[in-house]
């Protein structure tokens, strides 16, 4: 199979650098087509490879806490993406060999697929295996003309067609399954943009949705007939509102022991003067004018900088690297150390490197930070961590996964 992809890999490359503008439209046209059919193809070879990765849990035995976080560094695809990737693959592999050999022939897209192995899922639980293989065969038929979200559409009237006489019980059942989905598929994804910025997407569930808008919508509302602001800039607004309200409650739980809270890192001369920008844990830059503002409502946690700006060690020595010295080791490490992961400094835990039983002190030379399953994973692998001559983490591989040891560091939270 390798040597057959590497084959079609040279051939599109060469079409890649074809010279399209000397095709004439109807075999523009007719290319396209072929283009789209081969992506299906080649979609479903993906799939399989996938689903056999997952059944063999190589992204464990790798480090990683999941198929889909593998599968997010392998392939540089978000969590959500790789997560519906590993869904899909699983869904054709229990679904029928229909679904899956159209998707091979180039007959269906990936999104029609998942629609249709999803519907499929549901007519199978109730009306049984002939009703689903039935399903199966009007919607890829039906595939042929309506694109996906139609196609759901109709999909939920599809034991009409197939199983009249139990139709009106099994549109219950299918409301409840579409119920099933929206829970296994909610999420909400924060992307951080170059300039501090988050980018936030997602997808709620139905009550979910319902509880945001009713503590958002109180707090859209215009200022007054001249808020210049947009609907949209309101609805910021009112989300970070929601979030100071949550805040001051003080009843939110305790991350790393820690309360819950906002980091700034400012020179304390500079904090006086006014003048220096300040960083918060997450590496965002702010304004000499937000360090300010937020030092009027604020605690102001001094983190000692050496003269090159290298962090010293903070706090006495103990077990446990709590206050100052955790707040100097989030400040370095960003987030989970290991390799691949982005998991947030408040998810995470302070391992000592050298263990404290076998006399490793409690000191920002001895520690990392790790979330927890790669907390777990470096105590039971074999895997080992360092400090390099700039004193931050890397990570050495195991032989049998990588026989030179190369060792490997977090790009995720990296400095810019």
């Amino acid at each position: 199979m390798v040597e057959e992809l590497a084959q079609a890999e040279t051939v599109v490359a060469a079409c890649a650098d074809a010279a399209t503008w000397a095709l004439g439209e109807h075999d523009l046209v007719a290319a396209l087509d072929a283009a789209h059919r081969l992506e299906q193809r080649l979609a479903a070879v993906q799939l399989a490879l996938v689903r056999e990765l997952d059944g063999r849990g190589t992204a464990v035995a790798q480090g990683a806490s999941s198929t889909a976080v593998w599968l997010r560094d392998r392939l540089r695809l978000t969590v959500p993406a790789a997560r519906r990737l590993v869904n899909l693959a699983s869904t054709l592999d229990a679904g029928s060999p229909a679904v899956r050999r159209a998707l091979a022939d180039g007959d269906i897209t990936v999104e029609q697929a998942r629609v249709i192995g999803d519907t499929a899922s549901t007519v199978h639980t109730a009306a049984g295996a002939e009703a689903a293989e039935k399903a199966v065969g009007v919607l890829v038929e039906w595939a042929g003309q309506f694109d996906p979200a139609l196609l759901r559409r109709l999909g939920t009237r599809i034991l009409d067609h197939v199983a009249p006489d139990i139709a009106e019980a099994a549109a219950r059942a299918a409301l409840e399954a579409e119920a099933h989905r929206s829970a296994r598929d909610r999420h909400v994804t924060l992307s951080e943009l170059h300039d501090g910025r988050l980018r936030l997407t997602g997808s709620l569930d139905a009550e979910t949705a319902g509880l945001l808008r009713a503590a958002i919508d109180p707090l859209t509302a215009p200022s007054g007939p001249d808020d210049p602001r947009t609907p949209g800039q309101r609805r910021h607004d009112a989300l970070a509102d929601l979030c100071r309200l949550t805040l001051r409650t003080g009843q939110l739980p305790e991350h790393g022991g820690e309360p819950a809270q906002i980091v700034v890192t400012t020179s304390y001369d500079g904090l006086l003067r006014q003048l220096d920008a300040g960083t918060l844990d997450t590496g965002v830059r702010l304004t000499p004018e937000t360090v300010r503002r937020l030092s009027c409502d604020a605690a102001i946690l001094p983190a000692v900088l050496g003269g090159a700006g290298q962090l010293l060690d903070v706090g006495r020595q103990r077990r446990l690297i709590t206050g100052p010295l955790r707040r100097a080791l989030v400040l370095r490490d960003r987030g989970c150390a290991f390799p691949g992961c982005d998991r947030p400094p408040r998810w995470c835990d302070a391992h000592h490197i050298r263990h404290w039983a076998d006399g490793g002190d409690t000191s920002l030379g001895n520690a990392v930070l790790l979330c927890a399953h790669h907390h777990r994973h470096i105590h039971h692998g074999d895997w080992t961590v360092r400090l390099d001559g700039d004193g931050r983490p890397e990570f050495v591989p195991p032989a049998w996964l990588d026989p030179d040891r190369l060792p490997r560091r977090n790009q995720y939270h990296r400095r810019t």
